[in-house]
Parts: structure tokens; sequence; C-alpha cells
């Protein structure tokens, strides 16, 4: 990834390999923490808030070390900062129409707002200066402008990684429209797993692991939905699925990230109630990262495309 980006973007192979693939799943997770927080907030019940506080606790660190990531793949990193300020005149450098710079300007307005939820959160947690910012947690009018905005961020977030790769002239990436749909989708599965997983570690609240495992498992149902959508908008390159790839998306994502956690979801006895809401967490992960893989790898890795 360069700053400075041709017209026929990526024509070659851009050769991204495990940090942008690392990149856009922890970015997923920093976007749909937040915004499963921001929900639980403004809709969830009382006894739910602690799932909030810790949606903000993970997206503030996520978006950090995902901009860490981004930079670090940088053919030049200390001139990261030539994707948001222009070199020449030192102005801000926004270009509307350029996926990549709407997403490295989302990127740095949501670690602004993930970063002032983050410390509310730890206030509400009883943590550090964060004590005297609880007026930027909801239901105050601050804190409901701020969630607000900082969950409509953190859902571009979540998503735009999906619709800079459809615009380029890579293959896969630009014979869909539906990119940028499913990343939304798996970044909320994955999210609610990862908050599945900490409250277990946390809190063992039964209510609260309840509701977000029924969340995850509607979450995953559409998600098997848009996936199958998406290959389906592939046919004319249905080849890909001939390969390793299509194992990596069928076993790794599919059977594993998808069915079999919706399985442990709806049958708990099956391992016993103690064992399936973390495994089934697990593998809601493994798959939301499987998928980045496939879908960042298929194509990185393939010649010229037309």
């Amino acid at each position: 990834m360069t700053p400075n980006v041709p017209s026929t973007f990526f024509t070659d192979p851009p050769h991204w390999q495990w940090l942008i693939v690392l990149y856009f799943f922890i970015g997923g997770l920093a976007g749909g923490s937040y915004f499963i927080a921001a929900l639980i907030d403004f809709f969830g019940r009382p006894q739910d808030r602690p799932f909030a506080r810790l949606g903000y606790l993970v997206a503030f660190p996520a978006v950090v070390l995902s901009g860490i990531l981004l930079i670090v793949d940088l053919t030049l990193p200390l001139r990261f900062w030539h994707m948001l300020i222009e070199s020449n005149t030192g102005q801000p450098m926004l270009k509307l129409y350029s996926p990549m710079s709407l997403g490295s300007w989302a990127l740095l307005a949501f670690g602004f707002f993930a970063f002032l939820s983050f410390l509310a959160a730890l206030g509400d947690a009883g943590w550090g200066p964060g004590r005297r910012l609880h007026v930027l947690r909801p239901p105050g009018i601050v804190g409901t402008i701020v969630a607000a905005l900082g969950a409509a961020l953190g859902f571009f977030v979540a998503g735009y990684t999906g619709v800079l790769l459809a615009v380029t002239n890579r293959p896969i990436w630009s014979d869909t429209a539906l990119l940028g749909l499913n990343f939304i989708i798996s970044s909320a599965s994955t999210s609610a797993a990862l908050l599945i997983l900490l409250g277990l570690w946390r809190w063992r609240s039964a209510g609260g692991i309840e509701r977000l495992e029924r969340f995850d498992s509607l979450v995953l149902i559409v998600e098997l939905v848009a996936l199958a959508a998406l290959v389906a908008t592939l046919g004319s390159i249905f080849w890909v699925w001939f390969s390793v790839w299509g194992v990596l998306l069928l076993v790794g994502v599919v059977l594993l990230g998808i069915l079999a956690p919706l399985a442990l979801h709806w049958r708990p006895r099956t391992l016993g109630r103690a064992l399936a809401a973390p495994v089934a967490a697990v593998l809601v992960l493994f798959g939301g990262f499987m998928l980045r893989v496939v879908i960042v790898m298929s194509s990185s890795g393939m010649g010229t495309g037309g």
C-alpha cells in the first residue's frame, strides 16, 4: 500500500500479506465492538451496560492497533501523515471519491470518539481520570452524541475496507459489490463473539451472555446469506473456489466459523453449557479471520487482472 495510488488502482498485485489481513480483522473488531456497545447503551437493558462498557474498552485499543498495522505496512511508514496532509501545502487532504482517503480520515475520527468513550468507560469502572468524564456515556445529551457519532464512524470503519477492495482492478475484489456488506456483517458477528468471551471471563452474566448469543446467532444467519450472495456474484470466476481458497472458505469460514457456532448456540448441550459459549465464540472469531485471509490472499497473490 502506498500513499499515492495510480488511476489503475492495483492492476498489479499489491502483495498484501498478514499485516493487512490483521488490519482488516482488528479494525473490524474495533468498529463492531463500538457499534454493539452503542446499541446496548441506546436500546439494551440497564443490567447489560457492563457489556457496553466492555465494547468501548475494546474499541479504542483495537483501533490504535489497527492504525499501527496499517502504518507499518506502508512502503515508507514514516510518511503515513501523507494520507491526511498534503505534503506540498500542509493542508488537509480529503478526496471524497477515494475510499482510501475517506477511510484514513474515518479511522482518525473514529479513534477520537473511541478514545472519549474509552475514558468514560474507565470512569464507569472507577478507574483513572475517566471518573470525571461520565457525561461522555449515554444517556446524557453529550454522551448520546458521542456514542451516535462514534457508532456511525465505527460502522464505516468496519465496512470501508471491503469497498476499498471493490474499487480496485483486481480479480475477485472488483468482481463483486458485496465485500463491504460482508465485512460489516462479519465485524458484527466477531465483535459479539469477542464480547461474549470477555464477558464470560469477567462476569459470567448468564442473561447478558444469552442475549449476545441470540444476537450473534441472528447475525451469523445473515452472514451466511450474504456470503452465499457474494459467491454467486463471482460466477464468472467460479474456478477460484476449486483451489485452496475455496477449501478455506468452505471449511474455515462456512463450516467452522458459521455453521458450527450456530449449532452450539442452538444445542449447547452438545458440549455442555460451560463449554458451548466460549467454543462457539472462538470459532466465530476464527471464521471472521479466515474470511479476510481468503478475500485478501486469493486476489493479492494472483497475476494481473483485467
